[in-house]
């Protein structure tokens, strides 16, 4: 399954981020978990318990299943954080 914007005008200024490495631009107004789906990132950690690959589910702070490092901070929902230029984002390996 691939994600991508819906068409039409916007006026949303770009924000480039860096996601384990790799520079990714994204909308102003985007959150992390939005930036990582868009870029084609859907596994974004894997299970502690079967090691199945995880991906942003709820996109509300419900489930926990989108967590990433930001800016060195470990455990954030990605769902939650709006992206900022020059954020620097560390997924749970290579999950994707």
């Amino acid at each position: 399954m691939s994600f991508a914007r819906l068409s039409g005008p916007s006026k949303a200024v770009a924000v480039t981020l860096i996601i384990d490495g790799e520079r990714v631009v994204a909308r102003d107004g985007d959150t992390v978990a939005t930036a990582l789906l868009v870029a084609g990132r859907q596994g974004i950690r894997r299970s502690a318990v079967s090691g199945e690959p995880r991906a942003p589910y709820c996109q509300m702070g419900v489930c926990f299943e989108c967590l990433v490092a930001i800016d060195g901070v470990p455990d954030r929902q990605a769902c939650l954080v709006p992206v900022r230029d020059g954020m620097r984002v560390t997924t749970g390996g290579d999950a994707a």
